[in-house]
């Protein structure tokens, strides 16, 4: 199956991000809550759409489901935020369970 074909039954590529708050984006946060929205507007400037975000207890602070149309503008958005120093991604690619199987199926 093509990309394109995939991209008519699929949707657009989605990915995860989880975040790492770094102290200077915690002093942010704390001053300023919306500025998660914020950064999410600033997301979908670059071409990108916040599915579904969620704070997270743990080894990350936040999780961020994205539809972007390719690796590189979820790439270029990682740089763009990670250049700030308030916070450090890591970003994964992910497909749905019935396009998995899809793709197991030939």
């Amino acid at each position: 199956m093509g990309k394109r074909r995939k991209e008519v039954l699929y949707g657009m590529p989605t990915y995860i991000m989880l975040s790492r708050v770094s102290p200077e984006g915690l002093t942010t946060l704390k001053r300023n809550p919306s500025r998660l929205q914020e950064v999410n507007q600033e997301v979908e400037q670059f071409g990108a759409r916040v599915v579904q975000q969620y704070a997270l207890l743990g080894s990350y602070d936040f999780i961020t489901v994205l539809d972007a149309p390719d690796a590189e503008t979820v790439a270029r958005i990682s740089v763009e935020l990670g250049s700030r120093g308030t916070a450090s991604y890591e970003t994964l690619t992910a497909i749905s369970v019935d396009q998995f199987i899809s793709s197991l199926r030939g």
